[in-house]
C-alpha cells in the first residue's frame, strides 16, 4: 500500500461506504461463478464413479482423474494471484472462466483415462485460478465494516455449486450418463458476458498500477450507488501517485508473517484433504464397495445440502465473534 495523502483517502473512500445495492450486485456476481466452480470441481466425483464403472477402470486408474483435476487446482491457484496483480482482477476472472468451462465441455469427449486426466488438468487449471481472484475482488470492494461477512456470504455460494454437482450427480450421471453431466458444466462460459458488463475493475489494482484516475471514476460509481456524495476533487495538495511498491512472495516467511503463514496453510491443508476427500474419492469408494451409485450420490447430496446452514451461520457469527473465535468453533465442530 502507498502511505501519500491521495491513496489513503481513496482506500478510506471506499472502506468507509455504507454497503449498498452496488455490493449485493457485485456479491451475487462473484458468487455465481464460485457457484459454477464448486459445481465443477465436484460434479467430477460423480463423474470417476461412473466412468470407472463404464470403462472398467482398476483403482489406481480411477484415482489418477481425480489427481490430475487436483493438480490443476493447485497450479491454477499458485499462478492466479500473480496474474490478478499484473492484468487485473476482473480479466482473470473472465479468463479463468473461460478455460475451465471450455476444458470441461471437452472432456464429454474424452475417449480414454490418458484424454480424460489431460482435460481434467487444463480444466483445473481455470477452477483453482477463479476462486482466489473472486474472492480478491469482494474483499476489496467490501467495506471494512461488513468485509468479514460479506467475503463469507460469497464462499457460501459455494455451497450452492456442491448442491448442484450433488443434484447433477443423482440425476444426470445415472440416468443420461457422465459425458451429459460434462457438457453441462460448459455453461458457464457464457457467464463470461455478464461479468464482463456487470463487475468493474477493482480500485485498488487500479491504484497499485497507477490508473488514479480510473480508480477516482469506480470509486465514484460505488459511493452514487450509496447514496454519498463524493469529494468535488482530489486535494490540491496531494502529491502523484505512483505504483506501488512490489512485494515478494518471500515476505509470507518473514518473521512478523512466519507463525500465521504455516497455521493458515497447514488449517487449509488438513480442511482440505477431508472436504475434497469426501465429495471426489467417497462415490468412487462407496460403489466398489457394493453400493448402488445412486446411494453413494445420494449420500454426496445430503452432505452438500447441510454446508448450507453453517455458511449462513460463520456469516452471522464472524463480524459477532470475530475471525479467530469463528473459525476455531466451526474447526471443532468439523473435526
Amino acid at each position: 500500500m502507498l502511505d501519500t495523502p491521495a491513496v489513503a483517502t481513496l482506500h478510506q473512500r471506499l472502506d468507509a461506504v455504507p454497503l449498498s445495492r452496488f455490493h449485493w450486485k457485485l456479491l451475487l456476481v462473484s458468487g455465481l461463478g464460485w457457484m459454477f466452480d464448486a459445481m465443477d470441481i465436484l460434479v467430477v466425483g460423480a463423474v470417476v464413479a461412473a466412468v470407472s464403472r463404464e470403462w472398467g477402470l482398476d483403482a489406481t486408474q480411477s484415482q489418477w482423474i481425480n489427481t490430475a483435476n487436483v493438480a490443476g487446482l493447485f497450479f491454477g491457484a499458485l499462478a492466479s494471484g500473480w496474474l490478478a496483480d499484473r492484468f487485473g482482477r476482473k480479466t482473470v476472472f473472465q479468463l479463468t472462466l473461460l478455460v475451465y468451462s471450455i476444458f470441461t465441455g471437452l472432456s464429454a469427449a474424452a475417449t480414454g483415462v490418458a484424454a480424460l486426466m489431460l482435460l481434467r488438468f487444463l480444466a483445473g487449471l481455470g477452477l483453482g485460478g477463479e476462486l482466489p481472484v473472486a474472492s480478491t475482488l469482494v474483499s476489496e470492494f467490501a467495506p471494512a465494516p461488513h468485509r468479514g461477512r460479506l467475503v463469507v456470504l460469497l464462499e457460501s455460494f459455494w455451497a450452492y455449486g456442491s448442491v448442484l454437482a450433488a443434484l447433477i450427480g443423482f440425476l444426470v450421471v445415472p440416468n443420461l450418463g457422465w459425458r451429459v453431466a460434462l457438457l453441462m458444466g460448459a455453461l458457464p462460459a457464457l457467464y463470461v458476458f455478464v461479468v464482463r458488463r456487470s463487475l468493474p475493475e477493482s480500485p485498488r489494482y487500479l491504484l497499485a498500477h497507477g490508473r488514479a484516475a480510473e480508480a477516482e471514476a469506480v470509486v465514484r460509481q460505488v459511493e452514487h450507488a450509496a447514496g454519498v456524495t463524493a469529494p468535488s476533487a482530489t486535494p490540491p495538495s496531494a502529491p502523484p501517485i505512483a505504483p506501488a511498491t512490489r512485494v515478494n512472495v518471500a515476505e509470507l516467511f518473514a518473521p512478523r508473517y512466519l507463525r500465521r503463514t504455516l497455521v493458515l496453510w497447514a488449517l487449509w491443508a488438513t480442511m482440505n484433504f477431508s472436504y475434497y476427500g469426501i465429495f471426489l474419492w467417497l462415490p468412487l469408494q462407496f460403489v466398489r464397495k457394493g453400493f448402488s451409485l445412486h446411494d453413494a450420490l445420494l449420500f454426496n447430496l445430503i452432505i452438500a445440502l447441510a454446508q448450507i446452514p453453517g455458511y449462513f451461520t460463520a456469516a452471522y457469527l464472524v463480524e459477532r465473534w470475530g475471525r479467530r473465535v469463528t473459525l476455531v468453533t466451526f474447526l471443532l465442530a468439523a473435526a
